[in-house]
């Protein structure tokens, strides 16, 4: 991350601590999407995506004066903090849902083709669910937030080197679990 970015977004959290609503929502705004697809991914469940979400953009407000000026990015602090959300629901509740897919009713009146693609996407959120927790994290982090290794290493607090074998042990499950255990 370049010296202007990191200074900008410095600032950005230092208004935040003092309380500015604007500076506030300006990050809300940009990361709020985000955020939530996250949330969504690693709960299954919208609504306790949508409960994560809201307590991230609280903790924003409220912790903003804990942030540590050129540590990491906004976008990974706020990972972060969702990660370690949803692994606190994840523990309490020993569940973990497949993506909810409301617009996938059986039996609709969808075309054959999209249809297809519906169950490939189910079977692919299926097996995603049942990966262990860290390599469900990594792979979301990776290929569905686009997330750099660094910025996952660092939400995940591991090297970038342990993530990467986190993402090589998950691909791997992931590939025999959809090949149904063929090589």
């Amino acid at each position: 991350m370049d010296d202007t970015k990191d200074a900008n977004e410095d600032a950005l959290m230092q208004h935040i601590a003092e309380g500015d609503q604007p500076s506030y929502r300006q990050v809300m705004n940009a990361q709020l999407p985000s955020i939530n697809r996250f949330a969504l991914r690693l709960t299954g469940n919208r609504s306790d995506a949508d409960d994560i979400t809201q307590e991230v953009f609280i903790r924003l407000w409220s912790h903003a004066h804990t942030w540590r000026p050129g540590q990491a990015r906004i976008s990974t602090w706020l990972h972060r903090i969702a990660n370690n959300l949803c692994v606190d629901l994840f523990r309490k509740n020993r569940r973990l849902q497949p993506l909810e897919d409301p617009e996938a009713e059986p039996g609709g009146s969808e075309p054959d083709y999209e249809h297809a693609g519906t169950v490939a996407t189910r079977r692919i959120d299926l097996a995603l669910a049942s990966l262990p927790e860290r390599q469900r994290t990594a792979i979301i982090m990776c290929h569905h937030q686009g997330l750099s290794n660094r910025e996952a290493a660092n939400i995940l607090d591991v090297s970038v080197d342990a993530l990467e074998s986190l993402l090589s042990r998950g691909r791997r499950t992931l590939r025999q679990k959809l090949m149904g255990g063929r090589q």
